[in-house]
């Protein structure tokens, strides 16, 4: 009786899984495997949402798998120590796992080359399973990856998909492999109200529910902040819950210009994996300096708290903070907006940012995290580095009415359309009722420290 141990990381579904599909084909048994990684605690990556949400994610896979005759296998501790532990008590010759991108997978993948390799076990990495289309499979002449999204979209666009596979009918598992209690959602203290259900029946209901009727509108609304018209599967999507070649799939099926600009979206991860694949050092430094003199934690140790607290007075950056804290999530436009307003217009170093986001993201990763971080605030792969969003600007283009204004900062539901993104300009009395702090700063006294730091003054 031949077995192989599939070794789960952020790739927690069944539909479209290649590593599970050929580990069942080439064994009579599998045993899926998650191992709750010491290494990411001990990084202070597992914050509460996404730990709460993997929980979510890790019971429904069980669940999906108890249907098939199997169940997963869970353990603690570091991950290679786990893999050769199990592979020896089941007698595995194969180990199957994504391929990732980052620094730490790629070590994670190398100790488990050396550690089984010496047992006599094969390890089998597949691509394509975290992403759509696999990073250096498309590059430019001259170089290991594409630094500018536009032509690598025209490339990524011109690589078809691989075929989707179906969800196992079967999977036997062997008996006697130990595993651990399941993590609970409701053991997960200091999580965000509004946190979303996670796993992949979640993943896949939300995708088909929101495709039958904000797909199509998806080009022309998806910028709106007050109609909340994206997809909201980037969670899904970090967790591998969802498949992005399916997603690729199901959306070219749809057809029409909304699909069309979601299958972009989806080509921005994947743009921003083939980047950190090449550069990994991407993550904690600058792509491209701009010799940057940035404020850090004790330069603006006030700005940075009013940021987070949403108390700048800039009542749609103060929407999209509380926002942030409240569901563990924040709207693609309103993440570029704040973002640009702490880098540029306050000048905070952009890794206090990505920190922030990774405490309360639950799509929160090193990835598209620390390189979306970095595309505002210039150091990244944006040809217009130096380009700021005016905040009052961004407001009346993508919520003229302040809807989503109102919606997350209650001190202002009072106050007419004309002034909610203003409130600065009511009358003193007014003004001195709404409990709502004045501007942080004035935004052209932001832009001149920025042109001046940067050299453009």
């Amino acid at each position: 009786m031949t077995v192989a141990v599939v070794l789960f990381t952020s790739d927690l579904r069944l539909h479209d899984h290649p590593p599970l599909h050929a580990a069942l084909k080439a064994a009579d048994e599998v045993v899926p495997l998650f191992v709750l990684d010491t290494g990411i605690h001990a990084a202070g990556f597992d914050a509460p949402n996404r730990r709460a949400f993997l929980a979510d994610c890790l019971s429904d896979l069980d669940s999906s798998l108890r249907r098939r005759g199997g169940r997963l296998v869970v353990r603690t501790g570091p991950v290679v120590r786990e893999v050769r532990a199990v592979a020896a008590e089941c007698g595995a010759t194969e180990v199957h796992v994504a391929a990732g991108v980052t620094a730490y997978a790629h070590r994670r993948e190398e100790r488990l080359r050396e550690e089984l390799g010496g047992g006599d076990v094969a390890l089998r990495v597949h691509e394509t399973v975290i992403t759509a289309v696999a990073p250096g499979a498309v590059t430019p002449s001259g170089s290991d990856h594409f630094a500018v999204f536009t032509p690598y979209f025209r490339r990524w666009s011109q690589e078809p998909p691989r075929k989707p596979l179906a969800a196992p009918r079967t999977v036997r598992v062997p008996h006697g492999v130990r595993g651990e209690p399941l993590p609970d959602r409701a053991d997960v203290a200091g999580t965000s109200p509004g946190l979303p259900t996670g796993g992949e029946t979640a993943g896949r209901d939300r995708f088909a529910r929101w495709s039958r009727s904000g797909l199509s509108r998806y080009e022309d609304r998806h910028d709106d902040l007050a109609a909340d018209a994206t997809s909201r599967l980037s969670p899904y999507l970090h967790f591998g819950a969802l498949s992005p070649v399916e997603l690729v799939h199901r959306a070219r099926r749809h057809g029409g210009s909304g699909a069309e600009a979601f299958v972009r979206q989806v080509c921005w991860r994947d743009f921003h994996h083939q980047v950190l694949a090449a550069r990994p050092e991407a993550s904690v430094k600058d792509y491209r300096t701009r010799h940057d003199q940035w404020r850090d934690e004790e330069d603006a140790v006030e700005d940075i708290a009013a940021w987070r607290d949403g108390r700048t007075g800039y009542p749609v950056v103060d929407a999209a903070m509380r926002q942030l804290r409240h569901e563990g999530w924040m709207h693609n436009r309103a993440r570029l907006l704040v973002a640009s307003f702490l880098t540029k217009t306050l000048y905070v170093d952009w890794r206090i940012g990505a920190r922030h986001f990774l405490d309360l993201l639950v799509d929160g990763d090193v990835v598209n995290n620390q390189l979306n971080w970095q595309w505002v605030a210039g150091t990244g792969t944006d040809t217009r580095p130096h380009r700021v969003l005016n905040p009052l600007v961004q407001a009346k283009r993508f919520d003229p009415d302040g809807t989503y204004v109102r919606r997350w900062v209650p001190e202002l539901t009072g106050v007419d359309g004309g002034k909610v993104h203003e409130p600065w300009r009511l009358p003193a009395e007014e003004r001195e009722a709404l409990d709502y702090p004045d501007p942080l700063i004035d935004l052209a006294d932001g832009l001149a420290r920025f042109k001046h730091a940067r050299g453009r003054d």
